[in-house]
């Protein structure tokens, strides 16, 4: 769905208000869970997009501008998160022989 929201500020040319909205509608489907819109989340979705989007377009004409602009690939930036380095750790523990739970504590479960 929107596992990295593309990052706006420093763009050359400027984020236009077309890519602000599409990034405040990407969150707004993110944080809700939304989906497909109903005529029971139609309004209140939209109206979130909209505050986001206003929001938004605020912050990035406030800031002052990026010495560098951002990456051009963001799938190719090193993996975040709690979990990013554990298959990394699994992979030592394999190749140094090490037999432990993928937890690191205690004996590997046996068969």
């Amino acid at each position: 769905m929107c596992r990295n929201i593309t990052e706006l500020r420093g763009l050359e040319p400027a984020a236009t208000a077309e890519e602000i909205e599409a990034a405040a509608r990407q969150y707004v489907r993110k944080v809700s869970g939304i989906q497909k819109l109903s005529d029971a989340t139609r309004e209140p979705f939209e109206q979130a997009v909209a505050e986001v989007t206003a929001t938004t377009a605020r912050l990035l004409a406030a800031l002052p501008e990026r010495r560098q602009p951002p990456g051009d690939d963001p799938a190719a930036a090193a993996p975040r998160g709690a979990g990013a380095h554990r298959g990394a750790r699994l992979n030592r523990r394999a190749v140094s022989g090490r037999a432990t739970t993928p937890w690191g504590t205690g004996p590997a479960a046996s068969g």
